[in-house]
């Protein structure tokens, strides 16, 4: 791979966007286009400041943040402080302060559309690691995009069951299921719970849709963030770690921690959202384990964001269907990996911490 892949990151920065923004800053196959920030582990006002803080930190403030969405489509924003703290970055105190790289002055969607377009036809990919509901403005306002863009990865949904048998069912139990399947509800996974109807509205777009990779908590709970691979990523190359390895690494602690107390798992805490920014790459790498499956995606939109089952039922529930390739050689359908070589992965996230630490340190 020779030309760089031009991306666009929409996050809602927590624990695991910082990685999904450190690989989409420094892999020297990605050009970075720049960031939308989404209401989802925080309110939007954090996210927006956590992406703008998080680049500082990475040594990409030249990256522009643009404050997206404050809420979902047409549902109540989702309140979720428990995982990553009230303001989506707890238990750090290594975090910079925002940066003059956010912009307020110019529409998301605007911004997001004229970076897109002015990159050649068929190169640039949009990764929304956080709810679809600004993906889902994007291509209502600008369907041109949707024609325009290479690909589109997104972080969300579950299948559960034997989709990716080598996953663990650990992950279930403390939801109350037999079977692993959300890590939000029973049923739902929380990007797509927070705003059903906006992923809905990106599954059911033929034209996106045929171009679309979703990552979703079976392959994502194949990449456990283990006490050696935080003490590898903490120590890098050198005999003293950086103050950037440092952030990493009090990032991931306390994440461990939060799955140690939410979902009761002691190995470590899943990096699901830099694995959308591999999706860019991961075949090509030897990250992910081509199978070419493509499935029919539907959300259940039916039920209210509500404690109680009764009212809630299995709204965010992503329900998938194998897509048999059509006589007519059209690709249909959304693409869903199901094997993760995470070996591979936590190589490529050391290669981009080391090339981070490198251009802080010019």
């Amino acid at each position: 791979m020779t030309d760089r892949i031009p991306i666009w990151l929409d996050v809602d920065t927590g624990h695991d966007d910082v990685f999904a923004i450190l690989i989409a800053a420094h892999h020297p196959h990605l050009k970075f286009l720049g960031v939308t920030s989404t209401h989802g582990n925080a309110p939007q006002v954090h996210t927006t400041n956590n992406s703008s803080a998080v680049l500082k930190a990475v040594g990409r403030t030249d990256v522009q943040v643009y404050p997206g969405a404050v809420k979902p489509f047409c549902r109540e924003e989702v309140d979720t402080p428990d995982i990553h703290g009230p303001t989506g970055l707890g238990g750090t105190t290594l975090l910079p302060e925002p940066t003059t790289n956010i912009v307020r002055d110019v529409n998301f969607l605007v911004a997001t559309r004229d970076a897109i377009m002015a990159q050649p036809p068929q190169t640039a990919w949009y990764v929304a690691t956080g709810p679809c509901t600004n993906a889902a403005l994007l291509f209502a306002a600008y369907p041109e995009v949707a024609h325009h863009l290479a690909g589109l990865s997104i972080m969300g949904g579950a299948v559960g069951g034997d989709f990716c048998p080598q996953v663990s069912k650990e992950f279930g139990k403390t939801l109350g299921q037999s079977e692993g399947i959300g890590n939000e509800t029973p049923w739902a996974e929380f990007n797509i719970y927070c705003d059903p109807e906006a992923a809905q509205a990106v599954f059911s777009n033929p034209v996106i849709s045929a171009k679309t990779t979703l990552v979703t908590l079976d392959l994502t709970h194949q990449c456990l963030a283990t006490k050696e691979v935080r003490e590898r990523l903490l120590q890098g190359t050198s005999e003293k770690p950086s103050q950037l390895r440092l952030f990493l690494h009090e990032i991931l602690e306390f994440f461990a921690q939060s799955y140690v107390e939410w979902f009761e798992v002691y190995e470590g805490p899943p990096l699901h959202d830099p694995l959308a920014v591999a999706a860019l790459f991961g075949y090509s790498s030897g990250i992910y384990e081509e199978d070419g499956d493509r499935y029919d995606v539907k959300v259940v939109t039916d039920g209210a964001h509500s404690p109680l089952d009764s009212v809630r039922g299995q709204v965010g529930r992503t329900v998938v269907t194998k897509v048999e390739p059509g006589s007519n050689g059209l690709v249909q359908g959304v693409r869903i990996p199901r094997k993760l070589h995470t070996g591979k992965f936590w190589d490529v996230l050391q290669e981009c911490a080391q090339l981070a630490d490198e251009k802080i340190a010019l």
